[in-house]
């Protein structure tokens, strides 16, 4: 089994910033791709970002420019760092880790309002 565990979720205002993390841990024997995905109320779960454990990574258009996914292969972690961020980004965010198959963190959640 593979237990993740997110953080750095909050409240955060218009134009601010936060930054999640996933710590993944168990039996981790090969960790290939590493994202996030987000889930609004009322609609469905979409992606966010996602990278490879080469380093290749892909964008969703509505937070380009503004977010940025990273990775530390030797701590079996991956970050979001989130700039500028729009109250249409307010969401539970969702970490997710694949090795033999997929696996999702809770979910923390992001809400940004003034």
């Amino acid at each position: 089994q593979v237990q993740l565990v997110e953080s750095g979720g909050g409240l955060v205002q218009p134009g601010g910033s936060l930054r999640l993390s996933c710590a993944a841990s168990g039996s981790i024997f090969s960790i290939s791709g590493m994202g996030w995905y987000r889930q609004a109320p009322g609609k469905e779960r979409e992606l966010v970002a996602t990278i490879t454990r080469r380093g290749n990574i892909n964008y969703a258009d509505s937070v380009k420019g503004r977010f940025t996914i990273s990775r530390d292969n030797a701590k079996n972690t991956v970050y979001l760092q989130m700039n500028s961020l729009k109250p249409e980004d307010t969401a539970v965010y969702y970490c997710i880790v694949t090795t033999f198959k997929d696996y999702w963190g809770q979910g923390t959640q992001v809400t940004v309002s003034s």
